[in-house]
């Protein structure tokens, strides 16, 4: 898998970003899956115009090297929705270039154009923009609306890096089941390196650290 870790200054740059935002938190947190985290990752908290603006500038750039390998840019419902709508806009800003964008409905419309998703997606190339993967919920349930489509990549905004029953984390099997590229703006190890060059989060090593060799994978 790519992450931004190969340009650690603009993974360093989202994480402090995402601090001064409140959407990374550092502490003790007890995650929807029971585990019991020195830190918590809300991109909920992106509330207004200018974060957003400011969000999209870090998908848009991450994805520039990839704009000519898709066609689409899909936001899974919810919140890929605003993410791919912002980032298609910052796409065109930053290299010209008009980018289409899609997204699905929770539920199926029945009048007007009808169906799940809304924007021309068939036989196009996608490319997906998420959040978090946790569970890859979001993806399992969009996949077989795309099936006339190529699916080619996959952006997030942080890797856990955290294992499953296969020693593999969500984003590896979701790259190996579907067969795409996937990329995040920062890691785990990113965010690892992120506090050691920072005193005021040095504290919370420890913990990371601890929290990493239980659940994070192996490689």
């Amino acid at each position: 898998m790519d992450t931004i870790s190969q340009k650690p200054s603009l993974a360093h740059k989202f994480i402090q970003w995402a601090i001064e935002q409140n959407v990374l938190l550092f502490g003790s947190f007890t995650l929807k899956s029971g585990r019991e985290s020195p830190y918590f990752f809300n991109l909920g908290k992106i509330q207004t115009g200018k974060a957003l603006n400011e969000l999209s500038e870090f998908y848009a750039k991450a994805l520039s090297p990839y704009q000519d390998q898709f066609d689409v840019l899909f936001g899974p419902a919810y919140k890929g929705i605003t993410l791919a709508s912002a980032t298609s806009m910052e796409l065109y800003k930053l290299n010209g270039k008009p980018q289409n964008f899609a997204y699905n409905r929770k539920e199926q419309k029945k009048h007007g154009e009808g169906g799940q998703v809304v924007g021309s997606i068939k036989e196009k190339k996608i490319w997906l923009i998420d959040d978090v993967i946790t569970a890859g919920t979001a993806i399992s349930e969009v996949m077989p609306l795309l099936n006339q489509s190529e699916v080619v990549g996959l952006i997030i905004a942080l890797d856990r890096q955290e294992k499953n029953a296969q020693n593999e984390s969500t984003i590896q099997s979701i790259s190996k089941k579907y067969k795409i590229k996937t990329i995040s703006l920062a890691s785990f190890t990113d965010l690892l390196s992120f506090i050691e060059l920072n005193a005021d989060f040095k504290k919370y090593i420890p913990e990371m650290n601890d929290y990493f060799r239980c659940y994070g994978i192996s490689s």
